[in-house]
């Protein structure tokens, strides 16, 4: 059991990193084929994919360091979570910036969603701050 234990985290570890990889071939691919449209929708939408292969190759890094120590830590799900609301921030700053019907109210909403996932931010990089002040990584 221990064994196709260890094959389930290979072939999700190994699926992470061709995610990775196919995200990246194809953010590059769509940045190419579209900044000639616009150069700012084309980078914001390149740095966006670029984040999602960020947060896929840790969580490839974090499958690899459980098989050797057999041990799951705490701070790669935080960096995880701190890349997710800076994606989200990103995309809700592009969406907002070229919306052609931004009302006061979605502006509103706007601000809300961003203020919320600042906030999100700054208590998980607490959160780090205080993993890394224990000595020791936190685990799960």
């Amino acid at each position: 059991m221990e064994t196709l234990d260890g094959l389930g985290y290979i072939t999700a570890g190994f699926s992470f990193l061709v995610l990775g990889m196919v995200v990246f071939a194809h953010a590059w691919f769509t940045f190419l084929m579209t900044w000639v449209a616009g150069v700012l929708p084309a980078a914001l939408t390149l740095i966006h994919d670029l984040l999602l292969v960020v947060i896929l190759l840790e969580l490839f890094r974090t499958i690899i360091n459980f098989l050797k120590t057999h041990v799951i830590t705490l701070e790669p799900f935080l960096y995880i979570c701190i890349i997710a609301s800076t994606r989200r921030i990103l995309t809700m700053g592009a969406e907002t910036a070229y919306s052609e019907h931004l009302t006061t109210e979605l502006f509103h909403r706007y601000l809300l969603d961003v203020g919320v996932n600042v906030l999100v931010i700054v208590a998980l990089v607490l959160a780090v701050f205080l993993a890394r002040k224990a000595g020791q990584p936190a685990r799960l």
